[in-house]
């Protein structure tokens, strides 16, 4: 990899993108990005807030509640969008209300949005440090793919058994887990801090969850434990999975060898 020496420093770009999206791009020079970035992350945030009416942090049991407790979430993600609502609405009055109908699909886009811009972070670093004209999938593009539907990056970069494999094991991890759990283990308002591992599955688990999620539970679940952490597992699981797509785009943006971490020209 060549040194950077004309963009700026990838930490601060990412760190500057975690606090508001896109201004680490903004640093970089690239200012219609960036708010082409910030309209699009912080616009979703802001849309799911409206529909929960910001009501998310609520559904806390109180014995679970604390200053941080919000920030074990995908929100966490944006931080500076996460740190409004906190204090803007932090859990609520205390008064018993009837949660919106749109309660569950405006916390889902709101833990999109911080997923979303941890994405938006790595592509910040990425730009900091790529100084190199380069085609092909970019990183964090692949890891979004990933994201989405287990396996879809590495399939997209060629890969296509070990995205296959990826995406049999992970989704059939999940399968057997809400299963097992009659789909209980899918609704955010049970299980609050669990579901946010879950929902790094993507649109599986996010589908399963607006299809199946939400019935209410009138008899007990023997394996219901068992449920709710295999389904949060498999997400959980789906990181690394992003981090391999993510890895072997960065390597041949940068002129590595992905397989052998070499550069290109060391193996020639």
């Amino acid at each position: 990899m060549q040194k950077n020496d004309s963009k700026g420093d990838p930490t601060v770009a990412t760190l500057l993108t975690w606090f508001v999206p896109g201004a680490g791009h903004l640093y970089l020079g690239r200012p219609l990005f960036a708010l082409a970035a910030f309209v699009v992350v912080e616009g979703i945030y802001l849309l799911g807030l409206w529909l929960s009416d910001g009501r998310a942090f609520e559904i806390l049991p109180p014995e679970m509640r604390s200053q941080f407790a919000p920030f074990l979430s995908p929100e966490s993600g944006n931080l500076g969008a996460i740190l409004f609502q906190s204090s803007r609405f932090g859990y609520g009055t205390g008064a018993p209300s009837i949660w919106p109908s749109t309660m569950h699909l405006g916390m889902s886009l709101t833990a999109l949005s911080g997923i979303l811009n941890v994405l938006l972070m790595s592509r910040a670093n990425f730009d900091a440090r790529m100084t190199r004209a380069s085609t092909g999938l970019r990183p964090e593009t692949a890891a979004l793919a990933s994201w989405l539907i287990p396996g879809l990056g590495q399939i997209l970069q060629g890969r296509h058994l070990r995205g296959l494999l990826m995406f049999l094991m992970l989704v059939g991890l999940f399968t057997i887990g809400s299963t097992m759990g009659e789909g209980a283990n899918l609704d955010r308002e049970r299980h609050f801090f669990y579901w946010g591992g879950q929902a790094l599955l993507g649109l599986p688990a996010l589908l399963t969850e607006a299809i199946h999620g939400h019935s209410p539970l009138d008899h007990e679940i023997p394996y219901h434990d068992l449920a709710v952490v295999m389904g949060c597992v498999a997400g959980l699981l789906n990181v690394l999975v992003m981090l391999d797509a993510y890895g072997w785009s960065e390597s041949l943006h940068l002129g590595e060898d992905p397989k052998q971490g070499l550069t290109a020209k060391n193996t020639a």
